[in-house]
């Protein structure tokens, strides 16, 4: 599915992951992985990548150290990682956001 809008096209529905996908500026997806901050919980880490994705970052969560026993389901530590060249910019948005 194109990321552009087809004038005249039939009008599609498109999916959550989708609708995500096009909130991402291309700037921010270059390079490994690296941590910019840690959440107390799924939920905790969830909001947080929804911050960073309002601000066109892409990021993903992973079950901190010592924490990742899948009995804990949500519960638990993680760290949340974004790729390095967007890495200063989600440390600005989460300092901004913490202000």
């Amino acid at each position: 599915m194109p990321l552009v809008h087809i004038a005249g096209g039939a009008e599609q529905t498109l999916s959550e992951r989708q609708r995500q996908a096009r909130k991402i500026k291309p700037q921010y997806s270059e390079g490994k992985l690296v941590k910019i901050a840690g959440a107390q919980n799924g939920a905790e880490a969830e909001m947080i990548q929804g911050l960073l994705l309002e601000e066109g970052i892409p990021s993903m969560q992973r079950r901190a150290r010592g924490a990742d026993v899948p009995d804990f389901l949500v519960a638990g530590r993680r760290d949340i990682l974004v790729p390095e060249s967007g890495a200063e910019a989600a440390r600005e948005a989460l300092a901004w956001e913490g202000s």
